[in-house]
C-alpha cells in the first residue's frame, strides 16, 4: 500500500474517532439528569437544613437563618464547572420570575469573589451570588461535587435535593415543592 493511501486512512480513522467521541460525549451529557430526589423526608420527619455563614459581594456575612419564613433555593457551583454553567439561565430565569417569594443563594464554592462576581456579572446574571470561600457551607451539607442544589421550607427542612445538573423543568418542580 502507498503511502498516500496510508495516510489517507489514518486521517479517515482517526477522524471517524473524533467524530466517535464527539457523538459519544453528547449522548452522555443528554443522559437523564439527576432529578430531584422530592419526598425524601416524609411529615414529622423533615431534616433541618444545616445553618451555615456565607460572604456576599462586599464581604459582610450571610446566613441561612437570616431567610427563615421565605423558601430557600441553595446552590452551590463555580464558574470552571461546565455542568454549573449549563444551568445558571435556568436559575437566573426562576430567580428573575420568582425572586420575590424565593430566596435564591448561589454559593460560590472556593473561588474570589472577583472570579465568582465577574462570572455572574459578565453573562448578565441577576441573581445574589455568595462565597463559600473556605468550603464550610458545603461540608455542612455533604457536598462532594457540583453543581448541587438543595430546596428548604419556609421552616428551614430540607425538602429535596439534587446532585449534579438539573433541568429547568426539575429546578421548577423543586421549587414548587418549598412554596
Amino acid at each position: 500500500m502507498s503511502q498516500r493511501k496510508k495516510l489517507i486512512l489514518g486521517v479517515a480513522g482517526f477522524t471517524l474517532l473524533l467524530v466517535g467521541a464527539a457523538l459519544a460525549y453528547n449522548a452522555l451529557s443528554r443522559q437523564v439528569q439527576p432529578e430531584i430526589n422530592a419526598g425524601q423526608t416524609q411529615p414529622g420527619q423533615a431534616q433541618a437544613a444545616p445553618g451555615f455563614t456565607v460572604t456576599d459581594a462586599e464581604g459582610s456575612p450571610v446566613r441561612l437563618a437570616d431567610f427563615r419564613g421565605k423558601p430557600v433555593v441553595l446552590n452551590f457551583w463555580a464558574s470552571w464547572c461546565p455542568p454549573c454553567r449549563q444551568e445558571m439561565p435556568d436559575f437566573d430565569k426562576a430567580h428573575s420570575e420568582l425572586g420575590d417569594e424565593v430566596v435564591f443563594m448561589m454559593v460560590n464554592l472556593r473561588e474570589s469573589v472577583e472570579t465568582g462576581i465577574g462570572f455572574a456579572e459578565g453573562l448578565g446574571y441577576g441573581f445574589p451570588v455568595y462565597f463559600d470561600a473556605r468550603g464550610d457551607a458545603a461540608a455542612a451539607y455533604g457536598v462532594t461535587g457540583i453543581p448541587a442544589t438543595f430546596f428548604i421550607d419556609r421552616e428551614g427542612n430540607i425538602v429535596s435535593k439534587a446532585s449534579g445538573m438539573i433541568s429547568e423543568a426539575a429546578l421548577l418542580r423543586g421549587i414548587e415543592g418549598i412554596r
